[in-house]
């Protein structure tokens, strides 16, 4: 089950109105140093795809991600004064029911501030 919240659905679409975008948005594993986590790209429609269509916007997600994920909850999250610079305006924050795996080195944040 995919599930965006009723702030980061807002914020989905105001960004793709502003920009002109007509695309589905993709959930999507991606891996870095800090390990495996989630994320959002604009993209296409594969024949590989599941089709999600949620209030008026179009997610796509490869076959067989929910089932190693489990549910996907995209959120929008405000930025909170950390002093620190870090954060801007918030940001989108996709979490799953099942743990991916976080083996890496660590945090990517030079400032050590919790970016």
């Amino acid at each position: 089950m995919l599930t965006v919240t009723p702030v980061a659905m807002d914020k989905l679409k105001e960004y793709l109105a502003q920009n002109k975008i007509d695309s589905p948005i993709r959930v999507m594993t991606q891996s870095s140093c800090a390990g495996t986590s989630l994320g959002l790209v604009l993209d296409e429609t594969a024949n590989s795809d599941q089709v999600h269509s949620l209030d008026g916007l179009v997610f796509l997600t490869d076959r067989g991600l929910l089932d190693d994920t489990g549910a996907i909850t995209i959120d929008f999250k405000k930025a909170e004064a950390s002093g620190c610079g870090c954060g801007g305006g918030g940001g989108f924050v996709i979490s799953s029911e099942k743990p991916l795996s976080s083996s890496g080195c660590g945090s990517s944040c030079a400032s050590g501030c919790g970016c």
